[in-house]
């Protein structure tokens, strides 16, 4: 199933993605809920989607996931994972603009497979972890680049405000272990890899990271980036895909 959060009439809503481009509005929050359709359908062009999990607690990215990002940014593949936090306030949706903030004169995108929490997560065992999985959805872990390398902690380069664009919506059934992953550039592909070539796949990471922290529903988890990651200018728009999901775009202002 895809399921998309939108706004209608000035309503927020969540639907059900229909393979006819409708939505089946749902009754409340499917994370909480469950899928409840109702009577309700709308057009998807009729609607204006926005980010399609807002998290409860936070984000977790992974740092240098992937041996060919490790390598262009001149590091070695990290031994464990390198985990770092982001605040909810850092989510933006489909199709809304990032505004790059004044502190920072490099900006970078990152397309990323993120990793939706379904229920109530800590030392999950590798074999369990699809129970604790609502979904997938792609994200761009937009990054400061300037402020990563003077602050020596992540959190302002990549926990500003609307710097971790989700969506368009989650997709509930997919395979994590293979998928393409690419991002393009004003319309240039600049990023082109698979889930393949992670360092740590992503039962392993759902399992270490619950060792350390409860997951709760809605929480979102980013499992890196691959080669190819660069700068971004005022007016730049960026599209970030990843097989059996969909295509999230943004563009970029001062």
């Amino acid at each position: 199933m895809r399921i998309a959060r939108f706004v209608v009439n000035d309503e927020p809503a969540y639907g059900l993605l229909n393979e006819d481009d409708t939505l089946t509005e749902l009754v409340g929050d499917p994370l909480y809920g469950g899928v409840q359709p109702t009577g309700n359908t709308h057009q998807l062009d009729d609607v204006r989607l926005v980010a399609p999990v807002l998290p409860r607690s936070k984000v977790v990215g992974v740092g240098r996931n992937y041996a060919d990002h490790a390598k262009e940014m001149g590091s070695e593949p990290p031994a464990s994972p390198m985990l770092f936090l982001m605040p909810n306030t850092a989510v933006a949706g489909p199709g809304e603009p990032i505004t790059m903030p004044a502190f920072t004169e490099e900006v970078s995108y990152e397309v990323e497979l993120a990793v939706v929490i379904g229920r109530i997560a800590k030392e999950v065992p590798e074999e369990r972890v699809p129970e604790v999985i609502f979904g997938y959805t792609v994200a761009n872990d937009v990054t400061a680049r300037d402020a990563q390398r003077t602050d020596g902690q992540w959190a302002r380069a990549k926990g500003f405000d609307s710097s971790v664009p989700l969506g368009p919506w989650v997709e509930t059934d997919l395979d994590p272990a293979d998928l393409e992953i690419s991002g393009r550039l004003n319309g240039s592909t600049v990023q082109d890899g698979t889930t393949a070539d992670m360092i740590f796949d992503v039962p392993f990471l759902i399992s270490y990271i619950s060792q350390a922290m409860t997951l709760l529903p809605g929480d979102v988890i980013l499992t890196g980036t691959s080669a190819g990651v660069g700068l971004l200018a005022e007016g730049d728009t960026f599209e970030g895909e990843v097989e059996g999901i969909g295509v999230l775009r943004n563009t970029f202002r001062r």
